[in-house]
């Protein structure tokens, strides 16, 4: 069976649910191996955090956010280890600390705090970001000294967790009973394993299309512009991964996209296809349009086959994935931008 970028147009309708199986074979899913990023932290890593936390709260005897920042002076990671603790995300500690200690942490500091903690690459803290650092360790003091409130029967608390259900009673209780608690502290950082790090190198993860695609680019000798993330380019609705050979006269838009989730890989689909249909406007109303490659792989977009139906006809086939990405240049009009 031929693939979809080997047929003339008018030849994909009569073939479509062929070709999607053909596509959907090349598909390949790499969601068991991870990059690991700058913000990836060992589980040594992690473990030596929680020792400093250990001491600096006489095994969380002694807890009170004076504690905390010592334990944060010495081993900036320890701010993680807290947040963990807590079982909260960077922004929903950042709220908690604003409404209780009245110190304004916004949700984009709380994640810049956050990974200032976990990658070494950032060698200082600002004044008023530590203290807004002293906030956060005083609500999370707060949290743990205080009750939970009673909830009804459909509602499950945040903190009804065996570590914190009685606050330090129950973080005492957990650190002293033989528990690896710095192994249960650092699965519960991980989440749904791994998923705390999957979400934070999901950007990562697409690098590895976009870098295949600049090795076709750039081994065939062809211009090209790579946009930035969420950058705006005049005149596009909005920016593709890959402009050859600019933005002011375009020939070619490639969109480069992994996705391992159904949901996201129908955005993907839907921004390639607003670009197909800024691509045609164009060429209704005479102005320089452009032909629109889609470069995808991840198990993602093997789920719904109508979305892969859309993404054939409205390309005109012009769909690679990893594995068939070799051929990108010669079956598209990126031929007549090559120069080796």
């Amino acid at each position: 069976m031929p693939f979809p970028f080997e047929l003339a147009p008018d030849q994909l309708p009569t073939r479509l649910d062929q070709l999607v199986d053909t596509v959907w074979a090349t598909l390949q899913s790499n969601f068991l191996a991870l990059p690991k990023g700058q913000g990836f932290i060992a589980y040594e890593r992690f473990a030596t955090a929680c020792d400093v936390l250990y001491q600096e709260t006489r095994r969380f005897q002694v807890w009170t956010p004076d504690n905390l920042w010592a334990a944060f002076e010495r081993d900036r990671l320890v701010f993680v280890v807290v947040r963990t603790i807590l079982g909260l995300s960077p922004p929903e500690w950042a709220y908690l600390a604003a409404s209780t200690q009245g110190v304004s942490v916004e949700q984009n500091q709380a994640r810049t705090l956050d990974r200032f903690c976990r990658e070494p690459g950032i060698k200082r803290l600002s004044l008023p970001n530590g203290q807004k650092v002293r906030a956060m360790f005083a609500a999370a003091t707060q949290m743990l000294t205080e009750p939970i409130p009673p909830s009804p029967d459909s509602v499950v608390h945040r903190l009804a967790k065996v570590d914190t259900q009685e606050g330090l009673v129950s973080l005492r209780h957990v650190a002293a009973s033989g528990v690896p608690y710095a192994m249960l502290l650092y699965e519960r950082f991980l989440g749904r394993p791994f998923a705390s790090h999957r979400d934070a190198v999901s950007e990562a993860v697409g690098d590895v299309m976009e870098a295949a695609v600049e090795h076709e680019l750039s081994s065939a000798g062809i211009v090209y512009r790579k946009t930035k993330r969420a950058e705006r380019v005049p005149g596009f609705p909005q920016a593709p991964d890959f402009i050859v050979p600019d933005e002011w006269r375009p020939s070619v838009a490639i969109e480069a996209k992994i996705t391992e989730d159904d949901g996201t890989a129908r955005d993907k689909v839907t921004r390639i296809l607003r670009l197909v249909s800024d691509a045609r406007s164009r060429a209704v109303e005479g102005t320089a349009t452009y032909q629109v490659v889609a470069c995808i792989d991840g198990r993602g977009f093997g789920v719904r086959r109508e979305d892969m139906r859309n993404l054939i006809l409205a390309t005109e086939g012009k769909v690679f994935t990893l594995a068939t990405l070799s051929r990108m240049v010669d079956h598209t009009d990126l031929a007549s931008q090559r120069t080796a």
